[in-house]
C-alpha cells in the first residue's frame, strides 16, 4: 500500500466488497464475544457469538461464521479484533490456518467509536465486538501478518529480557537500600557495590559488627574466600584497613543483625542468579542476531548496540516491509501530533501512540550513537548551533536514523560515513 495514510484508509475500505461478511472479536482471557456485519454495518446475524478460548470454542465460532455467510450470501469473510494482551494471538494464527482474513484495531480507536450507534457510554462485550466490526468496514485497521520465525523467537527472547532486567533493578535498588540502612559508610569505601571486593565483603562480612574484632587479614582471607583474585596488595590492604575503620564507627541499624544478615544474603544470591540469566539471554540475542537477514546491514552503523537491534527486529519485525522511516516511528509512537483549531495552535508533541519498549530502545540507543558515532556527534552538535535543544536534537536525528536504517535494508547498502557536505545538509 501507498505510504499516504488517505489512500492507504481509501485502499482498506475499497478492499472490502458486497460479498465480504466483517467479523468483529472482543477479546478476553477465557470467553470471547464475536459480531458479524456486512459492509454497510448492518448485522447478519441476531444475537452475538460467544465462544471459549480452546479449539472447541474456534471451531464453534468458524461454524458461526460460515453459517451467516450461507444465509447471506457471503463467500469472503474479515475478521477484526484488538490485540489485547497476548490472548489474541493463538485465535488469530488459528483463523489464518483456515484461510480466513485477520485484521487488528487499535483499542484507542474502539473506545473512541463505542458512542456510535447508541449514543451511550455503556459498555459490554457484544457491543465492544459490534464496535470493532463498524471500525473495520470504515478502514481503520491493519493487517495481521506473522513474522518469519526468528523474528518472532527475537520478541520472544527481549520480552524475556525486559522482565529479568526489571528484576535485576528492583534487587539493585533493594540491596542499595540495605546499605544505607545498615552500613551507610560502605559507599565510603567501595565507589560501586557490585563490584568484586564489595561483593565478596557483603557476603563475608553482611554487616559492621561482624567487622569488629577483626583485623585486615581477616579481612583479605573472607575476600579470598569468596574468589576475589589478588585479594590482598597494596590496594587490597589499603581497602581492608579502611572498611574495617569505617565500620568501627558505623553508624548503621543494629537491633536486627541476624535478620539483616539473612536478608543481604538472599538478596546477593537473587541478584546473581538474575545476572547469570541476563548474560545466557545476551548470548541468545547475538545467536539470533546471526540469523536475521539485515543484521549484518545494521550493525555497520557504528555504536548502534546488539541490544538496540534486537528490539529494533523484535518490536519492529522485518525491516524491509517498511517502505519509509515514517513507518517506523509511527511504529514506534514517535511520529508527530499537533492539534488546531481555529485561530488556536497548540504545541506539536509526540504522539506515543506505538510500542513504549521500541520507543525507549530507540532513544537510549540514539543516546549511544552521538557518544560513539562520529557522524552522529557532529549532526547532534550542528543541531545545537542551530539553536536547537538537547532533546530535541535527539529525536529529530531518531527520525534520521529511521530514514537511514529503511533505506539501507530496501537498498541492500551498509552505513558508509557522511562527508562533510552531508553533516550540513
Amino acid at each position: 500500500m501507498n505510504s499516504t495514510r488517505n489512500d492507504t484508509t481509501n485502499q482498506r475500505i475499497e478492499r472490502i466488497t458486497t460479498f465480504h461478511a466483517i467479523v468483529g472479536i472482543d477479546i478476553a482471557k477465557d470467553i470471547h464475544a464475536a459480531q458479524i456485519t456486512d459492509f454497510r454495518g448492518r448485522t447478519l446475524m441476531p444475537r452475538h457469538c460467544s465462544f471459549r478460548n480452546s479449539e472447541e470454542g474456534f471451531e464453534k465460532l468458524l461454524h458461526w461464521i460460515q453459517e451467516a455467510g450461507a444465509k447471506h450470501g457471503k463467500t469472503s469473510f474479515l475478521v477484526g479484533m484488538e490485540p489485547t494482551g497476548h490472548y489474541w494471538f493463538n485465535l488469530a494464527n488459528w483463523l489464518l490456518a483456515q484461510n480466513i482474513e485477520v485484521v487488528l484495531v487499535n483499542p484507542v480507536t474502539t473506545h473512541r467509536n463505542k458512542e456510535n450507534r447508541d449514543n451511550s457510554p455503556s459498555k459490554n462485550d457484544p457491543k465492544d465486538a459490534l464496535v470493532i466490526a463498524d471500525v473495520v468496514s470504515r478502514g481503520y485497521y491493519t493487517d495481521y501478518v506473522p513474522q518469519s520465525p526468528v523474528f518472532d523467537r527475537m520478541k520472544t527472547v527481549m520480552s524475556d529480557r525486559e522482565y529479568w532486567s526489571k528484576q535485576s533493578r528492583s534487587l539493585r535498588n533493594r540491596i542499595v537500600r540495605w546499605i544505607d540502612l545498615y552500613f551507610p559508610e560502605f559507599s565510603s569505601v567501595f565507589s560501586e557495590w557490585d563490584g568484586a571486593r564489595s561483593l565478596a565483603t557483603l557476603k563475608a562480612f553482611p554487616i559492621p559488627a561482624d567487622l569488629r574484632e577483626r583485623n585486615a587479614e581477616d579481612v583479605i582471607s573472607g575476600w579470598r574466600s569468596h574468589g576475589v583474585q589478588r585479594a590482598a596488595g597494596s590496594t587490597g590492604r589499603a581497602k581492608a584497613v579502611a572498611l574495617l575503620s569505617a565500620a568501627s564507627r558505623s553508624i548503621g541499624k543494629s537491633n536486627t543483625n541476624e535478620e539483616a544478615r539473612r536478608d543481604i544474603l538472599r538478596l546477593l544470591h537473587f541478584y546473581e542468579e538474575t545476572q547469570r540469566v541476563l548474560e545466557e539471554i545476551q548470548q541468545e540475542v547475538e545467536s539470533l542476531l546471526e540469523q536475521v537477514p539485515a543484521a549484518q546491514q545494521i550493525r555497520s552503523i557504528s555504536g548502534l548496540g546488539t541490544v538496540t537491534m534486537a528490539c529494533l527486529f523484535s518490536c519492529a519485525g522485518d525491516l524491509r516491509n517498511y517502505a519509509h522511516g515514517r513507518q517506523l516511528l509511527r511504529r514506534a509512537g514517535l511520529n508527530l501530533a499537533e492539534r488546531m483549531s481555529g485561530k488556536h495552535k497548540g504545541q506539536i508533541k509526540l504522539s506515543k501512540r506505538g510500542d513504549s519498549m521500541l520507543r525507549k530502545y530507540l532513544y537510549l540507543g540514539m543516546l549511544n550513537l552521538v557518544r560513539q558515532n562520529a557522524d552522529f556527534r557532529q549532526w547532534h552538535a550542528y543541531n545545537q548551533r542551530k539553536g536547537m535543544s538537547k532533546m530535541k536534537s535527539i529525536f529529530k536525528l531518531i527520525g534520521k536514523l529511521a530514514r537511514i536504517l529503511i533505506g539501507m535494508v530496501q537498498r541492500g547498502e551498509t552505513y558508509r560515513s557522511a562527508t562533510s557536505q552531508d553533516l550540513v545538509a
